[in-house]
């Protein structure tokens, strides 16, 4: 199989989604470490430099655009992957009891992934856009200040607690995927790349969760 049969090939689309999905999953890493900064509770202040100097860092200003492409690659081609899977059944079954076989989250990935796309059109609305403004007028941005407008919303508080709570179901079942797609699936690791999957999409989305929480509630000031 030629290099571009591979790529527009069913298992070429999903090595590009297990790809992509690991490399936003380390961008997730560096994300909730900063953000968890809050928890300080020192007014923002180390939550702030280092937020600023992720903003300005040429470098990692660079990295965004990789980001933003890792992005666009995950979602186009996690759609063309649900799309080849229908196609290649055109007719359901009369009967199919798809809880034997797997979880909901795992059916229903697609419908997860457009939740998280439309919590992501949010988030960046609330926080990289006026972020970027700043930067190019070269002014100061107070991004902890901004948190906190934000976070005093209850319908905002209520918009990130279901974009979490998607995301853990997306990692649930895109984690372990992601590792067996590149053919890591050994009955001594497996094990191991499902617990620590778990662990990932409870822990990760739980501490994203508890920033507009404690936010809301003043613990954090």
């Amino acid at each position: 199989m030629s290099k571009e049969n591979f790529l527009t090939s069913s298992i070429g689309k999903k090595v590009v989604v297990s790809l992509s999905g690991l490399f936003l999953i380390s961008f997730l890493v560096v994300h909730v470490t900063i953000n968890s900064l809050i928890f300080l509770n020192d007014g923002g202040e180390t939550f702030n430099l280092a937020a600023g100097f992720m903003a300005h860092n040429i470098i990692i200003r660079i990295m965004e655009i990789g980001l933003f492409l890792g992005l666009l690659l995950h979602i186009v081609q996690a759609y063309m992957v649900t799309l080849q899977n229908r196609k290649a059944r055109p007719v359901k079954y009369e009967y199919n009891k798809g809880s034997a076989n797997s979880k909901w989250y795992s059916r229903n990935m697609a419908i997860l992934g457009s939740l998280l796309l439309m919590f992501l059109v949010v988030h960046l609305g609330n926080f990289w856009v006026p972020t970027k403004k700043a930067v190019f007028a070269h002014e100061e941005h107070n991004t902890f200040e901004g948190m906190r407008q934000v976070f005093s919303q209850w319908y905002f508080v209520a918009i990130y607690l279901a974009g979490v709570i998607s995301l853990s179901y997306h990692l649930m079942h895109g984690f372990p995927s992601a590792f067996q797609s590149l053919g890591i699936n050994h009955k001594k690791y497996t094990p191991v790349i499902k617990f620590l999957g778990i662990s990932f999409a409870i822990l990760v989305p739980l501490a994203f969760a508890l920033m507009p929480i404690t936010m809301f509630l003043g613990w954090i000031k």
